[in-house]
């Protein structure tokens, strides 16, 4: 079907070399870059993983405090919609007082309500400890990208970009394995507890990362303080574009991801275990698809890498939403989970590159959670959309959502611009 030639040129655009040499990305990397890289990447995923340990339990949470799903799905709403404020005040501090000190507070504020979270005693309260872990959680991404890709070098950053969104789903993974090992034995509220490890995390930065040397370099040029408003008022056009763009992409990952695993319990019936499993195997293809899209956009361009990625979510709908064996379901949201990541591994790298550079720890983290924001209340309109008019299926709920979202994104990213290798060396 292909000459020897046209096949070598397909395996060079989609297996490309850089993706191969896994390790060989790090090998490039300088001890102190390797470091920074660990600790924002680590701070991410289990900043995803206190999240994602809600919704594994929205059922256990719903029967111990005698209520819905929608009902318990407000606390997810919650967290989403509080995620813009953290995200501004944690992103003022970052560009204030410097990436490496900010990233530690948030680290410790969002392990503390994630811990009282677990000693809720009525829902009412629960609500609020995770509206205040949203604060918390909005902070991080922000904050830990603009360290990463100050630090790093512009070579690889694709691949950077598509690992570091990736910690995402690594925190994504280990709730599952947490929640299908550990779940029977200590119930969602020792679930919670075990969510408040990531604490520990502020020692090794403490001890191994350093500060953004862009961030240095731009105190040592010139004080940032008081450019955030001059900033966003000159890129007022940029910024809300990345508000929308973000809007569709957080659409599109909790629309998959949030009322997944309440799915699979509802209407197949199936266990905690199973769960569990289904869960990491589609979290597992979701790792793989960050890589692939992030390393894909330094060849083919961040646009157009988004765009592949979320047209071919559409086809595999039927097999996601519509199958009825355990192995067809893994299958089906092995592939989903794929392409969805695959595009949003393309965006750390992107936002930074979109973003000013003297604002770089605010601007990029305030429009995803902003974007965040208006996507909060899509889970909670889900789950009622199932209540009232599918009779408690899911399937149909779901499987519009994507032809919904993926169109969004596509259409979004297409009509936007990119910088895709932009210096990231200063935020002056």
């Amino acid at each position: 079907m292909f000459e020897e030639g046209e096949r070598g040129r397909l395996y060079a655009i989609f297996l490309p070399a850089r993706l191969m040499d896994f390790f060989g990305q790090f090998r490039r990397l300088t001890p102190v870059q390797t470091n920074t890289f660990v600790a924002c990447f680590l701070g991410w995923a289990l900043d995803a993983f206190d999240f994602f340990i809600l919704i594994f339990c929205v059922s256990a949470i719903r029967t111990q405090f005698q209520t819905k799903v929608s009902a318990v799905s407000e606390a997810i709403f919650l967290t989403l919609a509080m995620r813009p404020v953290g995200a501004f005040l944690f992103g003022l501090m970052a560009d204030r007082f410097g990436r490496r000190p900010t990233l530690m507070i948030d680290i410790i504020a969002y392990s503390v309500f994630e811990l009282a979270s677990a000693f809720s005693p009525s829902l009412k309260v629960f609500l609020i400890m995770r509206a205040c872990f949203g604060v918390a959680m909005g902070g991080e991404w922000g904050v830990g990208a603009a360290l990463a890709f100050e630090t790093l070098p512009k070579e690889g950053r694709g691949f950077f970009s598509g690992l570091l969104q990736e910690g995402y789903i690594v925190g994504y993974l280990v709730a599952a394995l947490v929640y299908g090992t550990l779940f029977p034995m200590i119930g969602w509220r020792g679930m919670f507890i075990i969510g408040a490890l990531p604490a520990f995390l502020v020692i090794y930065i403490r001890a191994k990362v350093e500060e953004s040397p862009a961030w240095l370099k731009g105190q040592r040029s010139k004080s940032a303080e008081g450019r955030l408003g001059k900033d966003v008022f000159q890129y007022l056009g940029s910024f809300l574009f990345l508000v929308v763009l973000m809007f569709a992409f957080t659409s599109f990952s909790h629309g998959t991801q949030d009322l997944y695993p309440t799915f699979l319990e509802n209407n197949h019936h199936l266990t905690p275990h199973i769960v569990g499993l289904v869960a990491i195997i589609y979290n597992i293809g979701a790792l793989l698809g960050g890589i692939v899209g992030g390393t894909l956009s330094e060849r083919i361009g961040r646009r157009r890498a988004i765009v592949i990625a979320a047209a071919l979510a559409v086809p595999i709908i039927p097999l996601w939403a519509y199958s009825h064996s355990v192995p067809l379901i893994a299958l089906g949201s092995f592939l989903m989970q794929f392409m969805v990541q695959s595009a949003w591994g393309v965006v750390p790298a992107h936002l930074n590159e979109l973003s000013p550079s003297a604002v770089r720890g605010t601007f990029p983290g305030l429009a995803y959670q902003l974007g965040n924001l208006l996507a909060s209340r899509n889970v909670v309109m889900q789950a009622k959309l199932v209540e009232r008019h599918y009779n408690g299926n899911y399937a149909p709920v779901l499987a519009g959502t994507v032809l919904i979202v993926a169109t969004l994104v596509a259409a979004v990213s297409w009509s936007g611009s990119e910088k895709r290798g932009a210096d990231l060396s200063t935020t002056s």
